[in-house]
């Protein structure tokens, strides 16, 4: 099979569920990944290694992660805050970590207790550990640049604190770095300037986009990405998602409407979108009181409609 032309990270099992009001079942999170991994999604973001007492909807993602290693072709992503949360993550077998390095000082501190530089230091240290790991047991590390675009706390976060931080991690060693709009803040001219902002600076090692739907401009923002060369794009289906500890943070890019409108415009994605609307069943009958979103599921897909080739 061909490799698309973009590559979509399903992050709702992660950033969807730890913002939701109501806790999902384990069974139904495997079952959901589970849907999710049918429908062509060949990376998911399964959850996140943090203190359960802070966000209880990850307390199970060591067993999750584990339920992704069984699906073959899977690329299995976990979050870590810190060292310790790396090495839960190593223990578990994720494929892929991500840290999240937010160019907010007042957000970084809300959300990791940490400064950016504190933060990168800890990247760092989890780089150096995996290097004394044998080959095969070693995971790609994505430093995720957060509240890149603004954010809820501080309100303007600095372009150039934003390429610093970026590539601060790609000289750190990060196998790639994506820059996250955490609270819905970014326009699709911002997001053009930055995003070769920090290419010029970092190359090819700038490849994910992490956008939030909080004021409607998610798919715009992800197609002026895409315009600027970026083909690693995050979504959460239903559009569930937001950051417990970023005020105002809600909604991420809808997976189903991601999926249709790169379909639409010819642009390959793997995923068959009848089977991404299966999944939606999996994950509406798990939490129905979970408030879900998206256009294409609720319309249906044009007569006539036929995925890119």
């Amino acid at each position: 099979m061909a490799k698309p032309d973009v590559q979509i990270c399903e992050v709702g099992p992660r950033d969807g569920l730890q913002n939701a009001q109501h806790l999902m079942p384990t069974a139904a999170k495997k079952a959901w990944i589970s849907a999710l991994a049918a429908a062509g999604l060949t990376e998911i973001e399964v959850g996140s290694f943090v203190p359960a007492r802070l966000i209880p909807a990850m307390a199970d993602t060591g067993e999750i992660v584990a339920h992704g290693r069984s699906i073959p072709g899977l690329t299995v992503v976990a979050l870590a805050p810190n060292v310790k949360g790396f090495q839960r993550a190593l223990e578990a077998g994720a494929h892929k970590v991500t840290f999240p390095v937010s160019a907010s000082r007042a957000h970084s501190q809300s959300n990791v207790r940490m400064s950016p530089e504190e933060m990168i230091a800890q990247v760092k240290q989890c780089i150096a550990l995996r290097e004394t790991l044998p080959a095969d047991r070693r995971p790609q590390i994505e430093g995720a640049v957060a509240t890149a675009f603004g954010c809820t706390l501080q309100g303007s976060v600095p372009e150039d604190d934003v390429v610093q931080f970026a590539t601060m991690l790609a000289e750190a060693g990060c196998d790639a770095v994506a820059l996250a709009d955490t609270v819905g803040y970014a326009n699709p001219a911002q997001v053009k300037r930055v995003f070769r902002r920090v290419r010029e600076s970092i190359g090819g090692k700038l490849e994910g986009a992490h956008f939030h739907n909080t004021r409607g401009l998610g798919l715009a923002n992800a197609l002026a990405a895409y315009e600027e060369g970026v083909r690693n794009f995050d979504s959460s289906m239903g559009g569930l998602g937001g950051c417990p500890f970023a005020p105002g943070a809600s909604g991420n890019v809808i997976t189903e409407d991601l999926v249709f409108m790169f379909e639409a415009m010819g642009i390959t994605t793997g995923i068959d979108l009848e089977k991404l609307f299966k999944a939606r069943e999996v994950l509406v009958h798990a939490i129905p009181e979970e408030p879900v979103y998206g256009h294409t599921p609720v319309a249906g897909l044009p007569k006539g409609f036929r995925q890119a080739a």
